[in-house]
């Protein structure tokens, strides 16, 4: 099959997909961010009618403590002088001296009942202030996807184009990049989109769980939507660095290893990863630094994601002449001579390793964890 015969509009629907997808997780997030902002309003508003009330119910308290304390002093001094009053003007005074007591006391329910009301409501209005910034947040990383996927991904279809006059472009590597654009799509697909789907569904639940079971049961849902957004975060970032991390252009091979690898390691805190550069820090050309960085990013997740490690390290090694990777892992590893359906990961690798020229091994036995060793030359 020649490469002439790659269809790239099958290509350019499956990059419509994916941003398609996106955009509405997108305007998911969007509508979340809204719903939050009107019941911010609302809420707001009867905060603003609740304190009024608060001042005006001790306003009355405070004045009918004052007629409360007249009266039982009246009615005190009717007591102590019961000869010199009639009967009307005792009962009199007690009935009014009771009556106050019992409109004071009414009056100190109802203060604290608003107090209550009030500070439930100014809780409610913080959570919303929290989701409200989260939400945005998140919005603003799903715009950075819409963007990559707008610009960079849609230049591979311009690139594919003029790989068409080109026969050293192999029929690999063409399926690689449609696979890989496949598993970007069900990526974005079953992570944000799904989380972004939940997250709308449990925002909606929260008001009713509050009503229900109170706010502690509220207080629950709403620290599991934080790490649900949190969660979404970190799988929209993880795609970003998938498609192609900026310092790698701007910083260079080492500065972008060093930063991505202790991220990874911040998310996933039952494992540690080493990271050591025992040659020289100098930029490379910009083939050998994606291709170099897509290597030791495959293999590190492989590690996170298969072999239970709790250690990897990865040491790097620039000369004049070749480059070298180690990626080691303490995981259960596996038998290296049994192949796995569906494993494109490793295939992936071998190939990019072929298109520099280089050499890949994988050291590996069931329970003795994994050792990737990759050795590229340096060509003028």
């Amino acid at each position: 099959m020649s490469i002439k015969k790659v269809n790239t509009k099958m290509l350019d629907n499956i990059l419509e997909q994916m941003i398609d997808t996106v955009g509405r997780s997108k305007n998911d997030v969007f509508e979340i961010g809204e719903q939050c902002r009107q019941d911010y309003e609302s809420i707001t508003n009867e905060l603003k009618v609740i304190k009024e009330s608060v001042y005006k119910v001790i306003q009355e308290g405070d004045e009918l403590e004052r007629k409360s304390r007249f009266a039982r002093k009246r009615l005190s001094e009717v007591s102590q002088h019961f000869q010199k009053f009639s009967e009307g003007q005792v009962r009199e005074a007690y009935e009014q001296a009771h009556d106050l007591q019992m409109k004071l006391s009414l009056n100190r329910q109802t203060e604290a009942r608003l107090r209550e009301r009030r500070n439930d409501l100014e809780r409610r209005i913080r959570n919303l202030e929290d989701t409200i910034d989260r939400a945005d947040q998140l919005n603003s990383q799903i715009t950075v996807v819409m963007n990559y996927l707008s610009s960079d991904l849609k230049q591979m279809g311009a690139a594919l184009e003029d790989a068409k006059e080109r026969h050293d472009f192999g029929l690999q590597i063409i399926e690689a990049q449609e696979d890989e654009r496949k598993k970007l799509s069900r990526e974005i697909h079953d992570g944000p989109a799904q989380m972004l789907a939940n997250v709308l569904l449990r925002s909606d639940l929260i008001d009713r769980v509050y009503r229900e079971n109170g706010p502690m049961a509220a207080l629950g849902e709403i620290k599991d939507l934080k790490k649900m957004v949190r969660s979404a975060l970190y799988e929209v970032r993880r795609i970003i660095y998938d498609l192609r991390p900026m310092a790698l252009d701007d910083l260079g091979l080492v500065p972008t290893l060093t930063k991505y690898l202790s991220t990874i390691e911040e998310y996933h805190n039952s494992t540690t990863i080493r990271f050591l550069n025992l040659g020289q820090e100098k930029r490379l050309p910009s083939k050998y630094e994606v291709a170099l960085f897509r290597l030791i990013q495959e293999s590190v997740q492989n590690a996170l994601k298969h072999s239970g490690a709790s250690e990897i390290q990865v040491k790097l090694e620039i000369t004049k002449d070749k480059v070298t990777v180690i990626i080691k892992d303490n995981g259960k590893g596996f038998d290296t001579t049994q192949k796995k359906s569906g494993s494109f990961g490793i295939m992936g690798m071998k190939e990019r390793v072929d298109i520099l020229d280089g050499e890949m091994s994988i050291d590996s036995k069931t329970g003795s964890g994994t050792v990737i060793l990759v050795q590229v030359p340096l060509t003028e």
